[in-house]
């Protein structure tokens, strides 16, 4: 097989195929095996291509995957639509008052989603593999379950046998979540990570790194779980912190979970370690957001000999700095906003920005909440446990009038304004442009993103396991999913057009087929949903046709 670029003549159209080429008697004739897509223009076409070969090295090294065990319905639905000759003009002549709805099975999620995450690999990660064939397929039902419909354990199983036409024992899946073991996690992510660089055919060069919690409905902490600084205000339950890398175009790339109690900062050390432990790793750009900036942490990437740009906490800096930073002369003008840079030592460089845009939404916040503060101010009766509050704290001050009170603090107030719509990043890159990084720095909404499917989308938690195994077990599910939902919505939106991980999913999910028995005969009919132009475009991205056509099963 080899990827094939055809033009067309006056238009700068340009289309990517993968092509093999079959020898028929004497003849060599090429087929196309996968249309990639259209590219209007040099950059479109380089993605292309190197989407072309990562599917190219799946379509050559891939076997054939069994959906559902051989007993089950829902395989005979997929597995006949693909052998039916849809494309023949006979009909199937039946009397109607003889068949009878005997399922109706969900197929989208496993014949797109269940191909995609054959292609990544994940269907190869447990050891033992030629022993584990069956947890193997019912780790692959989990996270195909997660994508469709993120619940527990117990619901999934439900929700596979009513809706997707696959039965798995609920004692089973818990003792398949032990096979998920260490070697199995890092597996795991070392499929992630070259199906990232696989995808662009090029070393990763920034990484994207941050923190969250997850919490459990329990108070009982043991080596895994425990109380710490949670995110999500969820103080009383017992968490454990999830570290994640995600590359510059939101590609999970590695995880690490650590004890609830952990700060953030101290995880930084196996990351880099993690990084080191990649092959086609370079130069490696850390982008992360103030809570890992330490000069322990910026030592110890210096020492890895690799470079970083973590936000910076302006008003924490030294006086003499910080009298640089609100001194307007020295700012450069860029496109939108201005620039200063500020020589740190270390040869660490502050670059600040100033933004007229950020200042005016500064001013208009804190507008917002110091009409708040009065209002609870006049009705409170007691003002001083304001003081408690961090959001409004930073506004008021202890007053001793006939008694004491608390009133709002205008000094406080002016020194705040004059930070409105500055914002600095720490690097110890020197021949990166402040616009540059900054650039970089921005990208960090894509690990915020991929945190947002994680929790909101994937449901990652709370957390309803107690064995450290087993929430081991389950965050790796929730990964491979996540890693399955970044790389489809890439190939759509390079393919075809950008749509939400939302809206696929549910595209997929009502890609439907009804099994209909003859009473008589015992033949069985499949009869597909109709499909949106959406769902016909994700199944052409991923190389598979979808019909609408009635078909013989058997």
């Amino acid at each position: 097989m080899f990827v094939r670029v055809k033009s067309t003549p006056n238009s700068p159209r340009q289309s990517v195929q993968i092509v093999a080429s079959e020898r028929i008697g004497d003849k060599v004739k090429q087929r196309i095996v996968r249309y990639v897509g259209i590219a209007m223009n040099d950059e479109e076409l380089v993605k292309m291509k190197e989407l072309a070969e990562f599917i190219k090295a799946g379509l050559e090294a891939e076997s054939a995957p069994t959906l559902f065990r051989p007993d089950e319905l829902a395989r005979m639905a997929i597995e006949g639509r693909k052998t039916a000759d849809l494309s023949s003009d006979q009909p199937l002549t039946v009397d109607l008052k003889l068949l009878r709805e005997e399922s109706r099975v969900v197929v989208g999620i496993h014949e797109i989603y269940g191909k995609l995450f054959d292609e990544l690999g994940f269907d190869r990660v447990l050891g033992n593999p030629a022993r584990r064939v069956q947890a193997a397929k019912t780790i692959k039902h989990l996270v195909l379950a997660r994508i469709a419909n993120p619940a527990s354990k117990r619901k999934s199983v439900i929700d596979l046998e009513r809706d997707f036409g696959v039965k798995l024992d609920l004692s089973a899946v818990y003792r398949t979540l032990d096979y998920v073991d260490e070697q199995s996690i890092e597996l795991i992510q070392k499929k992630a990570w070259e199906a990232a660089t696989g995808l662009f055919g090029e070393k990763i060069d920034v990484v994207f790194y941050d923190c969250t919690t997850l919490y459990f409905e329990s108070f009982t902490d043991d080596e895994l779980r425990d109380k710490g600084l949670s995110k999500e205000n969820k103080h009383s339950e017992v968490q454990v912190l999830l570290a994640m890398m995600v590359s510059k175009h939101g590609f999970p790339l590695g995880y690490r979970l650590y004890n609830g109690a952990t700060w953030e900062g101290h995880t930084l050390k196996d990351a880099i370690e993690q990084i080191k432990g990649m092959a086609e790793v370079d130069r490696v750009v850390f982008v992360a957001d103030s809570g890992l900036l330490s000069k322990e942490n910026l030592a110890l990437i210096e020492q890895s000999e690799k470079q970083y740009i973590v936000a910076a906490r302006l008003k924490n800096q030294p006086e003499t700095i910080k009298e640089q930073i609100l001194d307007k002369a020295g700012y450069q003008q860029g496109e939108q906003i201005r620039f200063k840079e500020i020589p740190l030592p270390e040869n660490r460089r502050l670059l600040v920005s100033y933004s007229e845009k950020r200042a005016r939404k500064d001013a208009f916040d804190r507008q917002k909440a110091l009409d708040k503060l009065q209002k609870k101010l006049n009705k409170s009766k007691n003002p001083e446990s304001f003081l408690k509050n961090t959001s409004y704290r930073k506004y008021v001050k202890i007053e001793q009038l006939s008694q004491q009170t608390v009133i709002i603090d205008e000094e406080k107030i002016s020194y705040t304004a004059q930070w409105d719509g500055l914002h600095g990043v720490i690097t110890n890159i020197t021949d990166i442009t402040a616009s540059d990084a900054f650039e970089h720095y921005r990208g960090l909404w894509q690990i915020e993103e991929t945190f947002r499917l994680t929790k909101h989308d994937l449901k990652v938690r709370p957390i309803y396991h107690w064995t450290p195994r087993r929430i081991e077990a389950h965050v790796a599910m929730c990964f491979m999913a996540l890693v399955c939902i970044r790389h489809l919505s890439y190939r759509v939106q390079l393919q075809y057009q950008a749509l939400s991980p939302e809206i696929i999913r549910n595209e997929l999910v009502h890609v439907q087929q009804s099994i209909l028995m003859h009473k008589t005969n015992g033949c069985r009919y499949g009869i597909p949903s109709k499909p949106t132009l959406h769902a016909q475009k994700i199944y052409q991205v991923m190389g598979e046709k979808l019909s609408a056509t009635p078909f013989l099963i058997q």
